[in-house]
């Protein structure tokens, strides 16, 4: 599974309006209203949220990847934000965030999760990814990142 695959139905924000952490997390939930792969949008926030409490997903760099497992989805789910404004993320590096990407897991395919995770992560930490990124004006022009970016690395 490619990460610009989850991106690719519209399910990016190029600017989020969402001032806090929650907020932010809320409104990429709520791209996956009504989305026949989802059986219960409040379980996923649910999740996530939880997932939130146990340590920040503000990773650093001014990015952060909310993330959390649950069986009321069919498969996994991800979205992207970005904002022009820093939210307070109470990242790692105790940095704001400018960057978001949400994956939400089924809890029976823990290792598909995990991949999409390290992959994410591995190309937020590139300089010149994310400054491309907060660069970008539109969605077509966040995906055509992502799907640029992805050609580096192996299927997972």
């Amino acid at each position: 599974m490619k990460v610009a695959d989850l991106l690719k139905d519209g399910f990016i924000i190029s600017d989020l309006k969402g001032t806090g952490k929650e907020e932010v997390i809320n409104e990429l939930i709520d791209l996956f209203k009504g989305d026949p792969r989802v059986n219960d949008i409040d379980k996923i926030r649910e999740a996530v949220l939880e997932r939130e409490k146990i340590m920040s997903t503000g990773v650093g760099k001014g990015f952060a990847i909310p993330h959390g497992k649950t069986n009321h989805v069919n498969e996994i789910l991800g979205a992207f934000g970005k904002t022009n404004n820093p939210i307070d993320y109470q990242s790692l590096d105790q940095q704001p965030v400018h960057l978001v990407f949400l994956l939400v897991g089924k809890d029976n395919l823990v290792s598909t999760h995990i991949k999409l995770l390290s992959r994410i992560s591995r190309m937020m930490n590139k300089d010149e990814f994310r400054n491309s990124l907060l660069e970008a004006k539109s969605n077509e022009e966040i995906l055509d990142l992502f799907k640029k970016e992805e050609e580096n690395y192996f299927e997972v």
